[in-house]
């Protein structure tokens, strides 16, 4: 073990600050790079939202897998002050890959904007973001450990503590940049040609690496840093083969029994390696119902999003979009992470209960599935507000008169009388097969049928300006606009087309009698011009939408007024979001309860019961289960396909709280140990060993010492 001088602050190891401002910006590069990604992938390289989505989850599985590989390196090889400082190289030069793939200019040679070769910029993402997944997977069980490990015996309360403010770290790290990096990407930037900046987006996270390198390495001689001791973790599997293949051998009658499985191996392995592994396995058993908690806790990024999605973002005088909501989690981590370790904890400690960490998890298990039952109502909530749309062979029609007469339409079973210029309040739903007859009439005229094959499962509108003249449009919109925003579509009714601007957006060509496709805006109040050349010039064509608000859809139908100037006539298809942003307030609040109580417990658990040298592989152990709870969503999500979104939320809490029991009653087996004592009287065995051996004549007492 190298020892350096013992610099202290506050009681607290000085290296420990280096420590944790390392971490700060490791998250910070991170978490920054991350909120990026799916924009990225989404509209720079321009891929669906499924693909986008998989293979975001399975970077984000990948970087929780190799952690195993940083163990290892860290453990058997490089010990971890190297290993830390060479993948973070290595996570430098992936961060700067990413931001260089994200130049447009790089293969825009004809400087129109878009990248003239994208499967290079994919390439280059692609490589990138591998040696991400290896730099910031291989270092994080080695960070957390090496922190753990410049505290000194009987420091516990210290190191606890330390473990608190390193999640600190991580979370304030994660939120700032999660702030940052999109108002980053919204600058315009480019050589060329003007675009969103994602190169500069990227740019600050691969900086922020770069400083967190140096400032780990400024601290070195502070250190205090262990030697790797041999590849253990090829050790402890192959000991573990050992065992089991022994025991498989002697599972005849006449073998007396051992007292652990792991006993097996005593004839081959020595009895302090032994003895380290039966601490790892009963932690590593422990660890088996925890994925469950992660699966539902990284939900918060996809589902819960989505669900803010189709709520009203409108919190008293502040507006937010849906997929701010999440920095509510990093928010309240900040301020919980405090107030458990400083009022929570001593208070449990005064009432004389005693809160050991397991008993935390599983408190923090139960607050999670909680946390689902609360989204669960909220969902219902929400439901009860959100449109009917046509399921399976069901479609949904309704009418909109855009003529100057009034006019009579009849469907089986129904008929409908419209004033000009005005529409069916609701959509009137048939099933497929059914919609046989649809006859327009006005007064004086003859009957008009209507012949058109309606596509199942969609909205439809019927636009009549004549007795004989009308037209069948297919909506588009088959649930809620995506991301809280409002779907606007025009409806001419001049006899030429034209073309309207709306906020940057175009809508080219809208025919004659005819709506245009919707597209998409955030909430506020947009201005939009209509560009013609049956206006004159005298006529004002500049125009201000009604407030929109969040996942609403509106068709604007432009008329010509007695003058021949044009007027907008709104009417609404779907109604905006009701349900408020804040409700999902509580259900954030107990999930992050349950992380505070579950994830920083976790951690020092699995530091504080893990032998010296294998703090690492436990760590590893601990972000393993991470990933296989990214990987249960994929599965549960692929396969799970609920018609009711909340029957969903109900199945995970449920799933989530049977596994809580199971952990409660592992736990009530689970006896705590202290490594660092079992290791010195391993230590004391030894010497007494050495000396007896180099005494020779008391024999007698030398038996009955090994039979202990």
């Amino acid at each position: 073990m190298g020892t350096s001088k013992s610099w202290s602050c506050f009681g607290y190891p000085l290296s420990i600050f280096f420590i944790v401002i390392n971490e700060f910006c490791e998250r910070f590069s991170y978490y920054g790079m991350r909120a990026l990604l799916i924009l990225y992938f989404r509209y720079f390289i321009g891929w669906d939202d499924s693909l986008s989505t998989t293979i975001y989850h399975t970077f984000v599985a990948l970087c929780y897998l190799t952690p195993i590989l940083g163990a290892l390196i860290a453990d058997s090889w490089l010990g971890k002050f190297k290993t830390i400082v060479s993948l973070s190289i290595v996570y430098t030069i992936g961060q700067a890959v990413i931001a260089v793939s994200s130049i447009n200019d790089l293969t825009d040679f004809n400087h129109d904007g878009t990248p003239d070769s994208i499967s290079a910029h994919v390439a280059l993402s692609m490589v990138g973001l591998a040696l991400i997944a290896l730099g910031t997977g291989g270092i994080k069980p080695c960070v957390s450990a090496f922190g753990g490990d410049q505290f000194e015996e009987g420091q516990e309360k210290q190191r606890n503590r330390f473990f608190s403010i390193f999640y600190l770290a991580i979370n304030a790290g994660s939120l700032i940049s999660t702030i940052i990096t999109p108002l980053l990407r919204v600058q315009v930037c480019g050589i060329h040609s003007k675009q969103a900046c994602y190169p500069l987006a990227f740019g600050v996270p691969a900086a922020l690496m770069a400083v967190s390198l140096i400032v780990f390495v400024i601290g070195s001689r502070m250190y205090k840093k262990f030697q790797p001791q041999g590849n253990v973790m090829a050790k402890v599997v192959r000991c573990i083969g050992f065992a089991i293949k022994n025991r498989f051998r002697h599972r005849s009658k006449e073998f007396p029994k051992r007292e652990h499985w792991l006993d097996w191996a005593n004839e081959k392995y020595d009895e302090r390696l032994v003895s380290q592994i039966k601490m790892v396995t009963r932690v590593m058993f422990l660890y088996i119902p925890l994925p469950m908690f992660w699966a539902l806790f990284d939900q918060q990024g996809s589902r819960w999003t989505l669900q803010a999605a189709t709520m009203s973002g409108k919190i008293g005088i502040i507006e937010i979009q849906p997929d701010q909501m999440q920095t509510v989690n990093a928010i309240l981590i900040v301020i919980m992470v405090p107030i458990m370790d400083a009022l929570v904890y001593p208070l449990i400690a005064k009432c004389g209960f005693n809160f050991t960490p397991l008993k935390k998890m599983t408190v923090g298990m139960f607050l999670a599935s909680m946390a689902f039952v609360a989204a669960a109502v909220v969902q219902v909530e929400i439901d009860k507000t959100l449109p009917v749309f046509p399921r399976g062979s069901q479609v949904q029609v309704k009418v909109m008169n855009i003529g100057n007469d009034n006019m009579t339409i009849s469907f089986p079973g129904t008929t409908v009388t419209l004033d000009q210029m005005s529409q069916t309040n609701d959509f009137m739903t048939f099933d497929v097969d059914k919609l046989t007859s649809i006859n327009i009439s006005s007064a004086g005229s003859l009957v008009t049928p209507v012949t058109h094959s309606f596509e199942q499962g969609h909205r439809h509108t019927l636009l009549v300006w004549a007795p004989n003249h009308h037209r069948v449009v297919k909506d588009g919109l088959n649930q809620k606009p995506v991301k809280g925003e409002n779907g606007i579509r025009f409806v001419n009714t001049f006899d030429e087309s034209f073309n309207v601007t709306m906020n940057g957006e175009v809508y080219v060509n809208v025919a004659s009698h005819n709506a245009s496709e919707y597209q998409f805006f955030p909430s506020g109040v947009k201005s939009f011009t209509i560009n013609s050349a049956e206006i004159s010039q005298q006529c004002e064509n500049d125009f201000k939408s009604s407030y929109l608000e969040y996942g609403s859809a509106y068709t604007y139908v432009i008329a010509r007024k007695n003058d021949g100037c044009p007027e907008v006539k709104i009417f609404e298809d779907i109604a905006p979001n009701t349900v408020n942003m804040a409700l999902q307030i509580p259900q954030y609040f107990l999930l992050t309860c349950g992380e505070v109580v579950f994830s920083v417990t976790g951690l020092e658990f699995s530091y504080s019961q893990a032998p010296s040298n294998m703090k690492s592989v436990l760590q590893a152990g601990w972000l393993l289960t991470v990933a296989v709870g990214n990987i249960i969503v994929l599965i549960v999500a692929g396969a799970g396909q609920f018609s009711e979104q909340w029957a969903e939320y109900v199945l995970f809490a449920a799933l989530l709280l049977v596994v809580c029991v199971i952990f409660a009653i592992m736990a009530r087996f689970y006896t705590y140990i202290n490594p660092a004592e079992i290791e010195a009287q391993f230590d004391e065995d030894e010497k007494k060993k050495y000396l007896e051996k180099s005494n020779p004549y008391p024999k007698s007492d030398s038996f009955s010492q090994t039979q202990m």
